[in-house]
């Protein structure tokens, strides 16, 4: 099957500006020719990214984010290129045939095969006579056929051997059918993990099943729900339930809505509730609070209402923190989590809810005073003294003030004191980006520089070709020759946003290391011809002290009086042309 080539993907990213896509996703300020914005790839408080409309990349100055407009979509939407560039396609009106392109062979692909098998038999179970119970269970938790459909609830029937015998019947190996999680082996064979359950598909980021729910409906258990193992496809604290389906809503909105379980999100889908995902019942994880800032500017958090869910909340409030997010918070009345109270109080209540969050600090305070009796001098002094410290961990100077405002109405204490206490105790809660710095000699400054020029002009090109240049170091040689190959590929054209696709292409780690770091240098974008034949002199300057090095090392080695007189004259001609060369 072919491969969608260069000159198509060359197409694709012509067809959109970076400007328009990125700002779909993050707001962008003109300043001179490039347009700013704060970061998505770090804990950026301050617009650090820079997106040129005339190369077409995006650089962060601060983490050192680089890209053009697919590598901007796969980072931020964790897609693969392939991915990235049939979305960046269908913005541009270009029409792409993905089954006609050959990928690479996907990693644990045996195991996506059989999670997308055993998905089909549930759902033909479901279907089938030996469903109709499980049907009408369903459909007394007011879970409609669309909703089956919609997130491929299935069953799995009461014998313990049908998906093994299945997957054995289409040949799987016997090592994947066990590492897939979903069939177990003892001392009577091979047999299914789940058996008499209803089962809900577990999703990755990019909507491929990779573990399931199996809930119990006409029999008592002491498990209410089996889980899937961790797997190497089913990392917990890398995934988010739902988040395939709700990343478009999630961004219309500007709004994500996180919840504990699978059942809170497919409920909420039931009264039109779309830009909500769910932990799966895990802690939050730096990787999961990433996640949640990239998909949306607002984070609710709507977990159970009950002790297990305030301890929840509070956990996933730090680590959201930890990656400069702070959030805003639903609790609900009588423990109940978000499924029981839309089935108990309708969508009109929860919405009114939803539309009332309160702010971290009000959900502290109201923590916190649960715990105390603030008639007592002693607990009261221990309230202020928590507060003081929460208000400490905030940036958020408008929330610190109206957090401060409260205090002094409920202590009584003079603000000025209390407000002294949080100026002595002021910290800052921020996770920096500590950019590794390095010394670079002149020789290797006039090499990257260099290289940076031509990524930026056609005629430092035309004057690297006509030079014939030797680079010392391999990396900036390689780099300075693909872009001189890509140049004379494309008819003595250059484009950088299309050169780093080339690059990219490449699976060189080094290379593509070396393209990110020399984008992101902080040059002016045009050099003077005297400044670039500069370089091109001290890179020949290096070669010479190079060549005479290496001579002078071959004369003390050597004892032969023909070739030392040879090296002799050499020698002598490389150090009339020692800082001479032009």
């Amino acid at each position: 099957m072919p491969m969608l080539d260069n000159s198509k993907i060359e197409e694709i990213r012509k067809s959109v500006n970076i400007i328009d896509i990125i700002s779909e996703y993050l707001p962008l300020t003109q300043r001179g020719r490039n347009y700013f914005g704060v970061c998505p790839f770090h804990d950026d408080h301050s617009p650090s990214m820079s997106v040129s409309p005339d190369l077409q990349i995006y650089t962060c100055f601060s983490c050192g984010a680089t890209g053009n407009v697919f590598k901007f979509i796969m980072d931020y939407e964790n897609l693969s290129f392939m991915d990235a560039v049939k979305k960046v396609a269908d913005k541009g009106g270009i029409d792409v045939n993905l089954s006609l392109v050959k990928s690479k062979k996907i990693v644990n692909s045996e195991i996506y095969e059989i999670y997308s098998i055993a998905r089909k038999l549930y759902q033909n179970n479901l279907n089938s006579e030996y469903g109709l119970e499980a049907k009408e269970y369903l459909a007394k938790r007011d879970i409609s056929e669309e909703i089956i459909k919609e997130f491929g609830i299935g069953l799995s029937l009461k014998k313990n051997d049908v998906l093994t015998n299945l997957l054995i019947k289409k040949e799987f190996k016997n090592t994947d059918i066990i590492k897939s999680g979903l069939i177990i082996q003892n001392s009577h064979g091979l047999h299914d993990i789940y058996s008499n359950r209803i089962m809900f598909p577990l999703e990755n980021l990019e909507g491929k099943t990779v573990g399931f729910s199996g809930r119990i409906y006409n029999t008592s258990d002491t498990s209410k729900y089996i889980n899937t193992k961790e797997t190497e496809i089913f990392k917990k604290g890398e995934i988010l339930y739902n988040y395939h389906r709700a990343k478009d809503a999630c961004r219309l909105s500007k709004t994500v809505i996180i919840m504990e379980g699978f059942m809170d999100v497919i409920r909420a889908y039931t009264i039109g509730i779309f830009n909500v995902v769910a932990s799966m019942g895990t802690a939050i994880t730096k990787n999961h609070a990433l996640l949640l800032k990239k998909l949306a500017p607002n984070i609710i958090l709507l977990f159970d209402g009950d002790e297990a869910g305030e301890k929840a909340t509070l956990s996933c409030i730090e680590e959201l923190a930890n990656v400069g997010v702070i959030p805003k918070v639903v609790r609900l009345e009588e423990n109940l989590d978000p499924d029981d109270y839309i089935r108990k109080y309708g969508k009109e209540k929860f919405l009114s809810k939803l539309e009332n969050p309160i702010n971290v600090m009000e959900f502290k305070m109201q923590h916190l005073k649960s715990k105390i009796n603030l008639n007592d001098s002693v607990e009261l002094a221990k309230y202020v003294n928590e507060c003081l410290k929460e208000l400490n961990a905030i940036n958020d100077d408008i929330l610190r003030e109206i957090t401060l405002k409260k205090l002094v109405n409920e202590s009584g204490i003079d603000e000025s004191l209390l407000r002294s206490k949080l100026e002595n105790k002021k910290i800052i809660k921020k996770e920096t980006v500590v950019k590794e710095v390095k010394h670079y000699d002149k020789y290797e400054k006039a090499q990257r520089n260099l290289i940076f020029y031509m990524l930026n002009s056609i005629m430092v090109i035309k004057k690297y070709i006509k030079k014939t240049v030797f680079l010392p170091d391999d990396n900036y040689r390689r780099l300075a020759n693909k872009i001189r190959y890509f140049y004379e590929e494309h008819n003595n054209s250059f484009n950088v946003a299309d050169f780093y696709t080339y690059v990219n292409q490449s699976d060189n780690e080094d290379l593509i290391k070396t393209l990110n770091n020399i984008l992101n240098m902080n040059l002016k974008e045009e050099a003077a011809d005297n400044e670039i034949d500069d370089y091109f002199k001290v890179i020949n300057d290096y070669n010479i002290k190079n060549e005479i090095n290496k001579i002078d090392f071959e004369l003390q080695k050597s004892d032969n009086l023909n070739l030392k007189k040879e090296k002799l004259k050499k020698l002598v001609e490389l150090k009339k042309r020692e800082g001479k060369n032009d």
